[in-house]
């Protein structure tokens, strides 16, 4: 289906729809632009804290929404998004599908605003037998609130997260491993970046012990996808390497999950979507950074040739791992991944994975919880970025007396601690296969989402994608 863009409008179009955007220390501004009896009405309405008003006409609705004075700039620009999703309702009630937006506020928010209203459109309709009904699809934003290259950038920015959403939507009965590795090629041809997809053969000729076991049970066969982009004059010599999670469905394998936690496992690939959107759009935005994607992809099934139990595998760095749990397979496929990116002596690697019920636990959907070796300055910038695009994080510490609990008495290590901490035993785990710059995001709790937060709609949320291009512009350029 088509899907919102931002357009730029010279400074003073008229629109016959139209949001002003407004602020209570700036109410004459609106003066000029409203009937009298609007006016006088929405004098009294702000008197008693009303911030939203809708004006019917012959030619279209004025919107108009006070915005709050915010001392903080993260927050100002989170709740423009906000305000901006709210509107959605009654753009859909109007049946509105092109929208302009005037910045009468001492800050101009118009793109934020924009960008909430644009995220909170999505929808994902492609199992639908009837047609939806008309949905918004420009809102213009005139050139003195955003240039045209602003709004480009925003756009890409959009198709990325509308990517990510979408794989992370798809079922499993029509989204297994081959066809993510497909849809790794297909994004590599649309946006312009490289892209090698390795099926199973080389896959045991890399000896990649963690991928294959939890592949074991499975009918359709894994597949390892390299993704780059490499532009000419990239300020990185050494690339910046993004790593995803690609477990297409998870049953937990023989240790099986719960029903109810089953129903919404094809989300568990999120981290592969986010790096597949975060390469789109790097690439359609010509960003200047060498990046390397690296997805190792499978299901997680059971059968008769199941991981089991107490099964010890080799892994692709020659370490050899207890495996005690298969529901902890993620971060088996993903050390085989970490393993696989020294070869390319990364400048920094971010590992991005649905790892961990106890991320949720701890930090409910709200944030990410993240640790590694990377040094402080990168740790503050992605943070930073974090409130930025408020997908913000909190990091945990790699403590050594961590890695105690995963000591084996058969092997080099288990693949799970105790029932405490254990998104940090995750992130020490994955700490055994890495000897460069490193930082772990476990996304399980903002990834998937059971009801919709604001913009970030129900299910696939496309978290990362925002956070890991404003970090790399704000880190590296």
């Amino acid at each position: 289906m088509k899907r919102v863009q931002l357009a730029t409008v010279e400074a003073g179009f008229i629109h016959n729809n139209l949001v002003l955007l407004a602020d209570k220390d700036h109410l004459d501004a609106l003066d000029p632009l409203l009937a009298p009896g609007e006016t006088a009405f929405l004098r009294q309405a702000t008197s008693q804290d009303v911030s939203s008003f809708s004006f019917p006409r012959a030619e279209g609705v004025v919107f108009v929404r006070i915005l709050k004075s915010e001392k903080d700039p993260y927050i100002a620009l989170e709740d423009a998004r906000l305000v901006g999703n709210e509107l959605l309702s009654e753009l859909r009630r109007y049946k509105i599908e092109t929208l302009g937006i005037q910045n009468l506020c001492a800050e101009d928010r118009v793109l934020a605003f924009a960008e909430g209203l644009a995220l909170g459109s999505y929808q994902f309709l492609k199992y639908f037998t009837k047609a939806s009904e008309k949905a918004l699809q420009e809102i213009r934003i005139p050139s003195d609130s955003a240039s045209p290259a602003d709004i480009a950038e925003a756009n890409a920015l959009l198709e990325a997260v509308f990517l990510t959403r979408d794989l992370v939507n798809e079922p499993h009965s029509h989204f297994n491993s081959i066809q993510l590795g497909d849809a790794v090629a297909l994004a590599a041809k649309k946006y312009g970046f490289e892209a090698e997809i390795m099926g199973k053969e080389k896959i045991e000729a890399l000896k990649m012990g963690g991928l294959l076991a939890v592949n074991r049970a499975s009918q359709i066969p894994p597949r390892f996808c390299v993704l780059e982009w490499n532009p000419q004059g990239a300020k990185n010599a050494k690339p910046v390497v993004l790593v995803g999670k690609g477990v297409v469905y998870d049953t937990g394998g023989l240790s099986i999950k719960p029903s109810e936690a089953m129903d919404y496992m094809k989300c568990d690939m999120a981290g592969a979507a986010t790096v597949i959107g975060a390469m789109a759009v790097a690439a359609k935005t010509k960003l200047p950074i060498y990046i390397i994607g690296l997805i190792p992809v499978t299901d997680n099934k059971i059968g008769e040739n199941a991981l089991a139990p107490g099964d010890v595998i080799t892994m692709g760095s020659g370490k050899t791992v207890e495996v005690v749990n298969t529901d902890a397979e993620g971060r088996i496929i993903l050390a085989d991944a970490l393993h696989y990116a020294k070869k390319y002596e990364p400048l920094l690697a971010l590992d991005i994975a649905t790892l961990t019920g106890s991320a949720v636990r701890a930090l409910g959907t709200q944030a990410i919880c993240y640790m590694g070796t990377a040094p402080k300055d990168v740790k503050n910038n992605l943070e930073e970025s974090g409130f930025a695009t408020y997908e913000r994080l909190v990091e945990l510490p790699l403590w050594k007396e961590f890695g105690d609990e995963l000591k084996s008495n058969i092997a080099d290590f288990k693949n799970l601690g105790s029932s405490n901490a254990g998104m940090i035993t995750a992130g020490k785990f994955l700490e055994n296969f890495v000897d460069y710059p490193w930082l772990h995001l476990d996304i399980a709790g903002p990834a998937f989402l059971r009801s919709a937060n604001g913009y970030r709609t129900k299910d696939g949320t496309g978290v990362g994608v925002r956070l890991l291009y404003n970090f790399l512009k704000k880190h590296y350029l």
